[in-house]
């Protein structure tokens, strides 16, 4: 947030780039083959470990649109604002943990 305000201007992250296209190719990938992995063993931890990856895809999604939004179209403010959009995600799956829901 503070960026937002300050208007600090993130740094190109190329490594940021491509760890987040690399995650989008083989987090769905996983989460399937956990899911298959999950149903046949009929095991709730692994179809709750499937849930996690997926939302692994969604956060490197947001990462993904906020580094290329600032590297490509010069959107100093698409970083920070992806961090942000992040935040209730994250928060959410935090209270759910500590309130020990399972997610499937």
């Amino acid at each position: 947030m503070s960026d937002l305000i300050r208007k600090t201007f993130p740094e190109h992250s190329i490594p940021g780039i491509v760890l987040a296209c690399v995650s989008l190719i083989v987090m769905p990938i996983l989460s399937r083959a956990k899911k298959k992995v999950g149903n046949a063993l009929g095991s709730a931890a692994m179809k709750a470990d499937a849930r996690q990856t997926d939302f692994c895809v969604y956060l490197s999604t947001i990462l993904l649109a906020g580094l290329l939004l600032n590297a490509v179209l010069g959107w100093w403010w698409a970083d920070p604002i992806a961090a942000l959009i992040m935040v209730p995600i994250i928060a959410k799956e935090r209270i759910d943990g500590i309130k020990t829901r399972t997610c499937c």
